[in-house]
């Protein structure tokens, strides 16, 4: 079986013998100082400048999400996962600030760090492997904090990466 698919089903681990329900379950010390664990969390079609062996998407991986439900609610929980380490949470359909909010913030929000690359991350994972709706609600609450928030410290670049990662894709 392949690997990411595999580890997406809870059958096989990633390449340190760790498997999803595992990682989920860390606490945010452990996932911000952890950093070869989103690439499985949250794979892509390329190739990751921090882990190169990382499993990427492929075809057989983005028919095996297409088709199964299960896969993509594992990812959706991921995605829930990783809200909450940004003080974020997805509450009757929308996405916002959680209730960790003013302890999380300070460490991607109120300063350009490793996380606004995670954040793209996820947003180009999630709409590749048929979570669309979740990626454009997290961008429409970034970009709703972006202009409410007096201590937002996250760039327009990056902003602007998070924006493209969203869009539409046109063959």
């Amino acid at each position: 079986m392949n690997p990411l698919l595999a580890f997406y089903a809870e059958s096989g681990p990633d390449h340190r013998g760790r498997y999803l329900r595992d990682i989920v379950q860390q606490d945010d010390r452990w996932l911000e100082t952890t950093h070869d664990y989103v690439q499985w969390l949250f794979p892509l079609y390329e190739p990751s400048g921090v882990l190169p062996s990382a499993p990427r998407i492929d075809a057989e991986v983005a028919a095996a999400f297409a088709a199964d439900l299960r896969l993509r609610q594992t990812l959706h929980d991921s995605l829930l996962r990783m809200l909450s380490f940004y003080g974020l949470a997805d509450r009757d359909g929308r996405i916002g600030k959680g209730p960790n909010w003013p302890e999380r913030k300070a460490n991607w929000f109120t300063r350009p760090t490793h996380n606004n690359l995670r954040i793209t991350r996820i947003l180009k994972c999630l709409c590749a492997l048929g979570l669309r709706a979740d990626a454009e609600r997290l961008a429409a609450c970034l970009e709703v904090m972006r202009t409410t928030e007096a201590d937002c410290g996250v760039g327009a670049t990056t902003f602007a990466y998070w924006r493209a990662a969203v869009e539409p894709r046109t063959p």
